[in-house]
């Protein structure tokens, strides 16, 4: 649930970045797409190992969510600050 409100609270902060307009706007737009590229990534490197270690599904589930929740997290604080 916590993620969820976090994703929305970096979606609201992104729009409002991305309406600014300038520099800024076109540096975020190709940071959420990296982002996104290496987060999913990195969620399915984290799964792959979890069922490769005989996990359960929900463990693996876990594993692939933490990712994102770390990422969400870390884009919340940023765009926070500014």
């Amino acid at each position: 649930m916590q993620l969820s409100f976090d994703a929305q609270s970096v979606i609201a902060l992104r729009m409002m970045r991305l309406a600014s307009g300038g520099a800024k706007t076109k540096a975020e737009m190709n940071r959420m797409v990296i982002e996104k590229t290496a987060a999913i990534a990195e969620a399915q490197v984290a799964a792959t190992s979890a069922i490769m270690a005989g996990r359960k599904d929900h463990v693996v589930a876990s594993k692939a969510l933490n990712v994102f929740k770390k990422r969400v997290k870390a884009n919340k604080r940023r765009l926070s600050r500014r």
